[in-house]
């Protein structure tokens, strides 16, 4: 349980501290930042999932984090070399997980706290 709290205040931490340092992203680098913020909020969120399920892995989830960001930035690379938008892939991907996750939790935390 305390990796799911370290999980979930960093990703907070990271959030806040992301929406209100004053840094600029270079617009070539934006779809780069895209994926890379749902790998990051994908990852986060299997983390604090697993970490409730009572199985979380420190080797797993950082090991997940690097295989999701590498194979996110290389399809935007290939797609930016190619001409074509490969980055939505990743992003429709992540974009999934990320509800899927969210709603594991959900039921995870209702199934905890809320059932009679």
């Amino acid at each position: 349980m305390k990796a799911v709290i370290l999980i979930a205040g960093a990703l907070l931490a990271g959030i806040l501290l992301g929406a209100y340092a004053p840094i600029t992203i270079p617009k070539e680098w934006s779809k780069y930042v895209a994926v890379a913020i749902l790998a990051a909020l994908d990852t986060g969120l299997g983390g604090v999932r697993s970490g409730l399920d009572e199985r979380f892995d420190l080797a797993v989830f950082a090991s997940g984090f690097t295989a999701n960001s590498l194979l996110a930035a290389g399809l935007t690379l290939l797609g930016d070399k190619l001409g074509i938008d490969l980055y939505l892939a990743a992003i429709v991907v992540f974009g999934t997980r990320l509800f899927e996750n969210l709603a594991k939790i959900r039921r995870l935390l209702l199934d905890r706290y809320w059932s009679a």
